[in-house]
């Protein structure tokens, strides 16, 4: 699952939607949704990433974001102040 996926995913879920009913919301189909959230989907573009945005309430950036505890990406590390570094 990608990182963008992921947070698709928790964002769906936090809001209470099936895939269906984003799909409906959005206007994205649910197969794109799909393949987005199981990292299938490697360039899904922007167009899509309004609509779902838009449909979840959420800004952009808070739905591309890659920010996270875990430091998600393979080439990122954790720096002294907790902060990701990316490389």
């Amino acid at each position: 699952m990608s990182n963008i996926g992921k947070q698709l995913l928790l964002l769906r879920e936090s809001k209470g939607l099936s895939q269906n009913q984003l799909a409906n919301i959005s206007k994205v189909p649910q197969s794109a949704i799909s393949e987005i959230e199981s990292g299938k989907r490697k360039n899904p573009g922007i167009i899509y990433f309004q609509q779902l945005s838009r449909a979840l309430g959420v800004t952009l950036l808070e739905l591309t974001s890659v920010d996270s505890p875990e430091c998600v990406p393979e080439t990122s590390k954790k720096s002294k102040t907790g902060a990701c570094d990316f490389h």
